[in-house]
């Protein structure tokens, strides 16, 4: 049985990536900063059972979580087949790019790059370390966002990261693939989240009054873990670096 390790899966995208693969077969491991009660209890409630599932409280962007997570995980289910590096922020406060605060943007290249890198880092090292599977030792998936190439001036930190996760998957996918490790990205379009509740109504008009999408509705978490799911077949096992789209066809840009 493959291990799946996911980051920021307590809830959303990341909730939904480690349900499919729990369901495709897979050990869970996660890492949140989320409250452990509440992530198990959702677990239990979703029907992952606890001898599958870890779930390790941490930050990703510190060394110690990191390296929890890691001993941790193969502790109990002895290798890691696949990383999902889905964890993510961003800005608390969206502002113009002219208004920008280095904080702000130390807090969200912090988490969407810079714990993305080291945790990727030290995983495929583990993976490296393990024997050969069938096919190959191991696959990584990143997921980015349509921000990677769409500019929004008033998050413009958030870009600038997604476009640093998509250059990481090259990187990795470059440095890994004599490793026989894949690596992959996946862009999420408007996905019905948390971070995009704030505004619906914005997004509502650009998908049912612009008609900015071929596929003319809202993305669900769903969607974003099937194209992972995809990812993850050992039938794609001659193919790196490559880009899933899950955006109802945005990345077209249809006149």
């Amino acid at each position: 049985m493959k291990t799946a390790m996911i980051t920021g899966a307590s809830r959303g995208i990341g909730f939904a990536i480690a349900k499919q693969l729990y369901n495709d077969g897979c050990n869970i491991a996660i890492l949140d900063l989320a409250d452990e009660a509440v992530v198990e209890a959702t677990l239990k409630e979703n029907g992952l059972d606890e001898s599958r599932t870890l779930y390790v409280k941490g930050d990703l962007t510190k060394d110690e979580s990191r390296n929890e997570l890691i001993v941790k995980t193969v502790e109990k289910f002895g290798a890691i087949d696949i990383l999902v590096n889905n964890a993510g922020v961003a800005p608390r406060v969206r502002a113009d790019l002219l208004d920008m605060s280095e904080e702000s943007f130390d807090f969200v290249m912090g988490v969407n790059v810079k714990g993305n890198l080291l945790l990727t880092q030290a995983v495929a090292k583990q993976m490296i370390a393990q024997p050969m599977g069938k096919k190959r030792k191991g696959v990584i998936v990143n997921i980015s966002s349509c921000s990677a190439y769409t500019s929004s001036t008033n998050r413009g930190e958030y870009c600038v990261s997604k476009a640093g996760v998509a250059m990481l998957t090259k990187l990795f996918a470059d440095r890994l693939a004599s490793e026989a490790i894949n690596v992959f990205e996946v862009r999420p379009g408007i996905i019905a989240t948390d971070m995009t509740s704030k505004v619906t109504e914005k997004y509502d008009k650009l998908i049912h009054e612009q008609g900015i999408l071929p596929i003319a509705r809202w993305g669900t978490p769903e969607d974003v873990a099937g194209a992972v799911s995809a990812l993850c077949d050992e039938r794609l096992c001659y193919c790196t670096g490559d880009i899933m789209n899950a955006d109802g066809g945005f990345h077209i840009q249809r006149l």
